[in-house]
């Protein structure tokens, strides 16, 4: 399971979704975001559908490595559906037990489990093909407009790089610890709830030691090389737009133009 969780990855690879601008694929994600909860019947899927599905294509990552993604959030979405099926007014389908299951519930439950997991495809698909320092890179300049009203940009954007950059690094420590003490005789699937929580301890407690001092090691690694923020710091690669970033807007503006007129007409 836990090596299943692809969010914070890089998947290395040579296509035109790589080598795009972060700053368009940021523009890219937020509105393709805002898309999965605008749109509306089986047209507004088919859309968004045929974006994602060409969009994961010109990336070249493998779709069975995104999929493998989803094991994560299995549990959250069988709630999302049991919460939509059960607490959806409307016309009843089958009742039993005092529950009910209406048309509208079973229409909700559908299209949010759709919606959560595009969203998880097009959010990773993201980390997959951008570095964590491209990934800063691009928020710092997409943002730079709000140091005007003092926020701490390049502090925000470095937070969330390294929070990135630790996901994948902590998920593989945390197999090593629980391989480790598995083979010491630790049992993490037997028993209750509660017993399943205190065998969680000798997990947990080596995790948040390793992170810490990981978190300690980096600190000082930092202050040894004098970092000091954003202010008067240059770029190795600066970022520029291309032609390729041109036409990725237009296609971009015309994606999210088409989801708004099916909304509105179908």
């Amino acid at each position: 399971m836990l090596r299943d969780i692809t969010i914070g990855q890089y998947y290395p690879a040579d296509s035109v979704i790589h080598r795009l601008d972060p700053r368009t694929k940021l523009m890219g994600v937020l509105i393709y975001v805002v898309s999965l909860f605008v749109f509306r019947g089986l047209a507004g899927l088919a859309a968004v559908t045929a974006a994602l599905a060409f969009v994961i294509w010109l990336s070249k990552v493998p779709f069975g490595y995104m999929v493998r993604g989803l094991k994560a959030i299995v549990i959250i979405l069988v709630i999302t559906v049991l919460f939509n099926l059960f607490l959806t007014p409307g016309e009843p389908l089958v009742e039993f037990f005092g529950l009910k299951i209406t048309w509208e519930g079973l229409e909700h439950a559908a299209f949010m489990t759709v919606r959560l997991t595009y969203l998880i495809l097009g959010s990773s698909l993201l980390t997959l093909t951008t570095t964590p320092n491209q990934l800063t890179d691009g928020m710092e300049r997409a943002l730079k407009p709000l140091n005007k009203i003092h926020v701490p940009v390049h502090e925000i954007s470095m937070m969330m790089s390294i929070a990135l950059r630790f996901i994948p690094i902590l998920i593989e420590e945390t197999d090593k610890i629980m391989r480790a003490q598995l083979a010491r005789g630790a049992d993490f699937e037997s028993g209750n709830l509660i017993k399943k929580a205190k065998s969680m301890v000798p997990l947990l407690v080596p995790l948040f030691i390793s992170a810490f001092r990981r978190a300690n090691d980096l600190a000082m690694a930092m202050e040894a090389r004098c970092y000091r923020g954003g202010d008067g710091r240059t770029k190795m690669k600066p970022l520029k737009y291309k032609r390729a970033d041109v036409f990725s807007y237009l296609l971009i503006g015309g994606y999210f133009a088409v989801v708004i007129l099916l909304r509105a007409y179908l």
